[in-house]
């Protein structure tokens, strides 16, 4: 029993002293000589260091002391942690203050700056070489850009030619950049500025979601060409003559002798209708007539007489079809194809209208009025004089006339036109 007693006392006494050499923050054996090793090192580092000529150290019992001015407060802060590394170090007391000298805090400043003018006068002549050599690389490119025949050729237009130029121009300042980045051994510079310039490009984008829509409308529409110059088009309800396509709208020409501009972000996603891609057109238009007729008789007199005209084309035929019934009476549809080149299709069908009543009266037929209207007479009127039954002519003038404007006007305007004869329709 007293055996486990002392046992137990001697594992009592010796526990912590293994645990607190273990730990290996304070020892107990050669202290002395492990304060001088300490004072001598961190001299030695502060000399190295520089900027702590005024900074005295002393150790004693593992406890670092400083004292002095430095010339700044980020270099006393700076002590702490570079006492604490230094092995054997118990504690630090930091009593280093920031000097009041102006000339010794403008000190660092100065040697700073000639630091940095040493090496910018250094890197001179490689950061020429670098500009020597991305002025090269855009030079080459601007030329290949400013040369006519390629891209004149290979582009449908003249607005896809400068829209390859540009994009040439771009692809070597690019590339200028790396190869002068390269040079100055910077090319981790290059990733920065592209990611940069990628989310300046997503916010214009977002910002200028309108323009940049209209622009690649734009470009699609130079390229497909869904109409020319002169061509009698309807876009998004407005009817008129195609003046020219420039990069930022459509501008028609109203049957009115107005200027129609229309987006060409509208124009894209419009429906266009182009009355001019085929010279043969249809007109049409419905007439009543008196339910006692004979409807087939009629139906046959009303194509007859239409398809005789001498404006009406024989193929397609002249037409007519009853459409519907009518307490008045029976609706007729009639139509007829023209060269709307030779002819116009307003004045052809107002003449084709004439003709029609004319024959539908002259056979017997009566045309019936839906209103009824009541009138006193006092004396008896004489009857109008007949209507005469000879063709009147139908030409296409008034087209024509509108042609020689849009003519003169693209003749006399220097405005750009993205429209070319010999391109693509789509």
């Amino acid at each position: 029993m007293r055996a486990i007693t002392v046992l137990f006392l001697l594992l009592s006494f010796t526990a912590p002293a293994t645990a607190q050499e273990a730990n290996g923050t304070i020892t107990t054996q050669g202290y002395h000589q492990q304060d001088a090793d300490i004072a001598v090192r961190m001299r030695e580092i502060l000399r190295e260091l520089g900027n702590y000529d005024d900074v005295t150290v002393l150790v004693s019992e593992g406890i670092v002391t400083l004292r002095g001015t430095t010339t700044s407060t980020m270099e006393i802060s700076a002590l702490d942690t570079l006492a604490a590394r230094i092995e054997g170090v118990v504690a630090v007391k930091n009593q280093v203050t920031e000097t009041a000298d102006i000339s010794q805090r403008l000190n660092p400043a100065i040697d700073r700056f000639m630091s940095r003018v040493d090496q910018f006068i250094i890197f001179l002549p490689l950061a020429a070489i670098a500009a020597l050599a991305f002025a090269l690389v855009v030079f080459v490119g601007f030329t290949l850009a400013r040369m006519r025949h390629p891209w004149e050729r290979l582009a449908p237009n003249q607005f896809i030619a400068d829209l390859y130029r540009q994009l040439l121009r771009i692809g070597f300042v690019i590339f200028g950049i790396v190869i002068a980045l390269d040079i100055l051994n910077a090319t981790a510079l290059l990733s920065t500025i592209l990611g940069a310039a990628g989310i300046i490009g997503l916010a214009l984008g977002f910002a200028v979601r309108d323009t940049v829509e209209n622009f690649i409308a734009s470009v699609m529409l130079s390229i497909r060409q869904p109409f020319r110059p002169n061509d009698t088009v309807e876009i998004n309800g407005d009817q008129g003559k195609v003046i020219r396509l420039t990069s930022r709208a459509t501008i028609l020409l109203s049957f009115d002798g107005n200027h129609i501009r229309i987006p060409n972000a509208t124009v894209f996603k419009s429906r266009i209708i182009n009355y001019s891609q085929n010279a043969e057109r249809r007109f049409k238009f419905s007439i009543m007539v008196d339910s006692n007729a004979d409807l087939q008789e009629t139906r046959n007199l009303v194509s007859e007489t239409v398809q005789a005209l001498p404006f009406i084309l024989a193929e397609p035929a002249a037409d007519a079809w009853i459409e519907a019934l009518h307490p008045a009476g029976i609706e007729l549809v009639v139509t007829g194809w023209v060269d709307q080149n030779n002819s116009s299709i307003v004045r052809a069908k107002g003449e084709t209208l004439r003709q029609v009543k004319l024959a539908i009266l002259n056979a017997g037929i009566d045309i019936p009025d839906a209103t009824q209207a009541i009138q006193i007479i006092r004396d008896i009127p004489e009857p109008p004089p007949a209507e005469s039954t000879r063709v009147q002519p139908v030409k296409a003038e008034s087209d024509a006339a509108l042609t020689r404007i849009v003519d003169a006007e693209r003749d006399q305007d220097s405005t750009e036109d993205l429209l070319r004869d010999d391109s693509l329709k789509e």
